[in-house]
């Protein structure tokens, strides 16, 4: 699956900041000349642009540019974006992050996900769970249901590569928002199966509603880490 032009700008500018083209604390070039440079259009700059400054490699203030800020230096390479919709393997690298499928079926949903989602309980969903592996050791284990009316062909090779990618680049269709809520929770049978969790371990675990630009919602979804494995990060910028 060809990976988003905006994912390929936003790595080849990461690659400038960490080799010390673009150094800490200088602005970086406009928006305008970045597009000439990588021949693309504004947006798909800003796109890019908006992914550096979710995690903490850039900032921008109003009025004067785009500033690099460089790596931080609490932040391990595992952290993930609390506010990304691009999926585990842009986050991560598609070589490092493999996926299994433990579970692939379509049934009718019943009243959480009906509620959550905004169907009726005719209309199917997927109910999907995968092991997601990091250099081949368990990393999240995620449960999604989504509606089959706005995903449809979902098929066991898709879920192998990226779920996301196929939505964004084969659909056409664009997430809008997203609530998220963060919790730590005990260990289940799941967790320790899959995950290598010992019984009672604290589990974290994000719990999302993820809607499309046009309102509908489109994925419910749990991800859930160990808590020695990974952890989820927010960067605020106050600069105007």
């Amino acid at each position: 699956m060809v990976k988003a032009k905006y994912l390929e700008i936003a790595k080849a500018i990461e690659a400038k900041i960490m080799d010390g083209t673009f150094k800490k604390g200088n602005p970086l070039p406009d928006q305008q000349t970045l597009a000439k440079q990588f021949n693309v259009s504004r947006l798909t700059v800003k796109k890019a642009l908006d992914g550096l400054d979710r995690k903490g490699l850039i900032y921008k203030q109003s009025g004067l540019g785009t500033f690099v800020l460089g790596e931080i230096p609490i932040k391990e390479g595992i952290d993930a974006p609390a506010n990304a919709f691009i999926g585990l393997r842009n986050q991560m690298g598609k070589e490092q992050v493999s996926s299994k499928v433990i579970l692939f079926s379509i049934e009718f949903p019943n009243e959480k996900i009906q509620e959550y989602l905004d169907l009726k309980r005719s209309e199917p969903v997927y109910n999907i769970r995968r092991l997601r592996l990091y250099n081949n050791e368990p990393l999240t284990l995620e449960h999604t249901y989504m509606p089959v009316k706005l995903v449809p062909d979902l098929d066991q090779d898709i879920l192998l590569d990226s779920i996301y990618d196929y939505i964004h680049e084969k659909l056409n269709l664009q997430f809008g928002h997203a609530y998220r809520r963060i919790s730590a929770v005990k260990a289940d049978e799941y967790d320790e199966k899959y995950l290598d969790a010992k019984k009672d371990d604290p589990i974290l675990e994000l719990q999302q509603i993820v809607w499309l630009t046009n309102g509908q919602p489109i994925e419910y979804s749990t991800s859930k880490n160990r808590y020695d494995r990974r952890s989820y990060i927010t960067v605020e910028n106050n600069r105007f």
